[in-house]
């Protein structure tokens, strides 16, 4: 197999167009969009998949980015990451398999979006030219797996079937449903289409970006899913070929999308002797039921810029550190000369090991706030909107340390947001939240939505930002 050379997708530059929304789907909740086709297909023979997706959680299980089905395992297609984090494309119809991709490479980056295109023309001469697979703007020619289809081929499953079930997120009779982000999900019927149709690549920088694709031609069967109206995520943009919404509500709407990604828990990080947390919606959640220590680190670090973030303390033994850390081992935030911590269970600041009195102790569902000045190496911390050390908002917008939680700080390389537990679980806020938020403040740039007044100065963090400021 030859090797390839993927270019990005967009992570930092200002891509012209934004997209505002994503929809964040938790395999746990058993979230999913369904729709049963109706009208006659425009074709059966010619269609393109479009969609930008940022994983999360799964590694090791198959997850249902999308399927189509008659009534059993022998009449579907779909498209997934493989338990082997390959990304695979089948359609069968009978005992006939007559599409079957499994990528060569492995995808396993939670930090990141990605663009996916499907190409599909049956009446193509050439076997190579009857389905195209993109990858950020780049033809993808290496597969452990391909199988082309029949020329001329009917594909009732995947591109046509009136009588058929669709499903984004799931698929009939599985457990291993989706844990992602999906944003810019585009279905053409009849239409065989490049990634230029969806993006571009930047001038200056090279990295892929979406550009609007609301005036294309979708086709009968065709839809836009732009997740905008949190009411009904699963309407389409420019007809009515709707989603059901199933176990979706307001809150899995997201702001963090492929021209703004914002900061999730990593969990490929484990920082923590090789025993990692639980994750979950979105990689915003994490559970720990041992009664040890164990980390988890922000998926976007810092060594410059002012950085505020929020998170709610759940239920357990309230054994929650917060705070940040070089990325480095470490059983709890505070236990190393480059981790700084709060503790709610007993209201102490933590660093090196050793711990002062610090603030107030924490109770299931309050809100802790940090304000982290990379610039001048300071760190605050409060909860439910007022900051510990009689601390001010204006002493934290003018870098006075005089009641910072830890000041002095050599910022000599990344610092994560840091995060620790014993027989507990936390949901961390980076500027969106999977969890919801009764007042709504943005930083100054109007990214983000907290619960509590972010600092002057002080930003959200996603990758604007982080061009911006960081």
């Amino acid at each position: 197999m030859t090797a390839q050379t993927i270019l990005p997708a967009n992570s930092v530059v200002d891509s012209g167009f934004n997209v505002d929304n994503s929809c964040r789907f938790n395999n746990a909740s058993d979230d999913s969009l369904t729709r049963s086709k109706g009208a006659s297909e425009t074709s059966t023979r010619t269609a393109t998949y479009s969609f930008w997706i940022k994983i999360a959680e799964a590694v090791g299980t198959d997850m249902w980015i999308y399927s189509n089905e008659v009534a059993n395992d022998n009449n579907r297609g779909y498209i997934q990451f493989n338990t082997d984090s390959n990304f695979r494309i089948i359609v069968g119809e009978g005992a006939d398999t007559q599409i079957y991709f499994i990528t060569d490479a492995e995808f396993r980056d939670f930090s990141a979006w990605s663009h996916w295109v499907i190409s599909i023309d049956t009446t193509q001469a050439t076997e190579a030219n009857r389905v195209k697979i993109y990858l950020n703007g780049v033809q993808v020619t290496s597969f452990s797996t391909a199988t082309y289809p029949q020329r001329n081929a009917d594909l009732t499953i995947l591109v046509g079937g009136q009588t058929n079930k669709e499903h984004i997120g799931n698929i009939h009779g599985q457990d291993a449903k989706l844990s992602a982000y999906l944003c810019e999900f585009v279905f053409i019927d009849g239409l065989q289409l490049a990634a230029d149709q969806f993006g571009e690549f930047d001038s200056d920088s090279g990295i892929w970006k979406p550009i609007d694709v609301s005036g294309i031609t979708l086709g009968n069967q065709g839809y836009y899913l732009d997740f905008k109206d949190s009411s009904a995520l699963g309407n389409s943009v420019g007809n009515s070929n709707n989603f059901t919404v199933n176990n979706l509500t307001a809150i899995d709407q997201s702001t963090d999308t492929c021209t703004n990604n914002f900061a999730t828990l990593n969990p490929l990080d484990i920082p923590t002797a090789n025993k990692p947390n639980t994750f979950s919606q979105g990689n915003l959640e994490i559970t720990n039921s041992a009664d040890e220590n164990r980390t988890s680190f922000s998926s976007i670090g810092v060594q410059s810029g002012k950085w505020y973030f929020e998170a709610k303390f759940l239920s357990g033994e309230m054994k929650q550190y917060i705070g940040i850390s070089k990325q480095e081992t470490v059983d709890r935030i505070g236990a190393s000369a480059n981790s700084y911590g709060f503790a709610g269970e007993n209201a102490r600041k933590w660093n090196n090991n050793s711990y002062g009195s610090y603030g107030s102790t924490a109770s299931t569902g309050d809100i802790i706030m940090v304000a982290f000045d990379a610039d001048n190496g300071i760190i605050w911390v409060g909860k439910n909107g007022s900051w510990f050390g009689s601390a001010t908002q204006s002493e934290i917008e003018n870098s006075t340390t005089t009641n910072a939680m830890y000041s002095s700080i050599t910022i000599d390389d990344f610092f994560m947001m840091g995060f620790s537990m014993e027989d507990s679980n936390i949901q961390v806020n980076f500027g969106s939240p999977m969890y919801a938020i009764s007042s709504g403040n943005t930083d100054g740039d109007g990214f983000g939505n907290f619960e509590y007044a972010v600092p002057s100065g002080y930003y959200s963090l996603n990758t604007k930002n982080l061009a911006e400021y960081g």
